[in-house]
């Protein structure tokens, strides 16, 4: 073997052994979170309320008035009005989801046409969105989340190599030998 081929080797292989164990826990924690997000309907973090489409957003009710009646519910259920973090507004289930920022990240979601309160409740996805991305520590460790991606391209990268490198090399070495 070459010997520019023997470092290029050992590169991968050592470069491949240290991003693994310097992002083994981040990847395993963006994983797992990333698969509970997925089922967070099913596992009962988020609560899902059932509503009819609305066939045109002209008959929806203005954000100001949905905003209005959110923080009038929320009041009355907390006793205190918390910071409005967002409005997810969903014209295919007719919706508006007004959410809080509150330690137990409370949400008010009403019906677009009639502005009537359909639930009220704790959005217990909020934490794991946060992990997941690494806004929990602060927004600064989002880039932690993406150096993690960046880590497991390198991964990647680094695992194909050493995985097809040797199956060349071997290659070469039956090819010669003809």
């Amino acid at each position: 073997m070459q010997t520019g081929q023997r470092r290029l080797a050992r590169f991968f292989f050592y470069g491949h052994l240290w991003v693994g164990i310097l992002f083994t826990v981040l990847l395993l924690v963006i994983g797992v979170t990333g698969i509970l997000l997925n089922h967070k309907v099913a596992l009962g973090l988020m609560p899902e309320v059932d509503n009819s489409a609305i066939d045109d957003v002209r008959n929806a009710l203005p954000l100001s008035a949905i905003v209005d009646r959110s923080d009038t519910a929320i009041l009355a259920e907390l006793g205190d009005l918390p910071e409005l973090d967002r409005i997810d507004v969903r014209l295919g289930s007719g919706l508006a989801k007004v959410s809080y920022r509150d330690d137990a990240n409370h949400e008010v979601t009403l019906d677009l046409s009639t502005g009537e309160i359909l639930e009220i409740g704790k959005r217990n996805d909020i934490f794991l969105e946060k992990l997941h991305s690494g806004e929990i520590f602060g927004e600064g460790w989002i880039l932690l989340s993406d150096a993690a991606a960046v880590g497991l391209l390198a991964l990647l990268i680094s695992g194909y190599w050493l995985w097809l490198f040797p199956r060349w090399r071997h290659r070469d070495k039956r090819g010669a030998s003809r």
